[in-house]
């Protein structure tokens, strides 16, 4: 039987990349989604990956659908933490409102999206965790004080995770992406793009598969003596 694979945020963009390259590489995946319903029907019947809907920044919710995604197709041996907003503003413009939304899902989600798979990890003595984080988690960015401080707060619980769960055969890893061509990133407008681009040494955004490639790696027996490392993809924009 395959090792079962749960991706949160996993019918869009990075996400729905790592989700069909876990598919390719044997798992029996399950994505989960926010509030696209289209998209996330669109993506199952393409995929064939099946889709659960809920909030990761609602313990109860997360806890609940996580149950369900066991119900239907057993442990979840592997959990990618991929789910995440941006509210962007200046720090001085910066309304209360938009920093919790984004400590809720990126920060709290990633407690809320382990914390109850966690048990069996321990329990079954394997484990396979990886969050996806973010560049800006690692050299901050203008107008994300928000993201970033989550983004950052990702790597701590990834190397905190690491040292509980070694002893059971868990491992905790992050990757943080640069520039993506992901939906969002090539919705900006061409010149802002452009400026981007100009800051990566690789001369080009990176794709989503590229970032999937790096989760399939971490999530292998070959990666087990890999815990509480952070793999930057980048294009050399960033070095830490």
């Amino acid at each position: 039987m395959s090792k079962v694979a749960l991706v949160t945020g996993g019918s869009r963009g990075i996400g729905a990349a790592i989700a069909v390259a876990l598919k390719s590489a044997g798992y029996t995946v399950a994505a989960n989604y926010a509030g696209n319903d289209e998209a996330a029907a669109k993506f199952t019947a393409e995929t064939g990956i099946k889709t659960y809907k809920w909030n990761v920044a609602d313990y109860d919710a997360s806890k609940a659908g996580i149950a369900q995604v066991e119900a239907d197709l057993g442990p979840i041996e592997i959990v990618i933490a991929n789910a995440g907003i941006t509210r962007d503003a200046p720090f001085h413009k910066m309304t209360p409102e938009q920093w919790h939304q984004v400590i809720d899902t990126n920060l709290t989600g990633v407690f809320n999206t382990v914390h109850p798979i966690w048990p069996g990890m321990r329990e079954r003595k394997f484990g396979r965790v990886v969050v996806i984080s973010s560049i800006n988690g690692q050299k901050g960015q203008f107008a994300q004080v928000n993201y970033a401080a989550t983004k950052a707060g990702d790597l701590g619980i990834v190397k905190s995770l690491a040292q509980e769960g070694a002893r059971a055969g868990i491992t905790a890893n992050a990757i943080c992406p640069g520039y993506i061509a992901t939906e969002m990133v090539m919705a900006v407008p061409e010149k802002v793009r452009e400026s981007i681009i100009a800051g990566i040494p690789a001369g080009r955004l990176g794709e989503p598969e590229e970032i999937a490639r790096c989760v399939v790696f971490l999530v292998s027996d070959d990666a087990g003596f890999i815990n509480g490392s952070t793999i930057s993809a980048n294009g050399a924009q960033f070095f830490v």
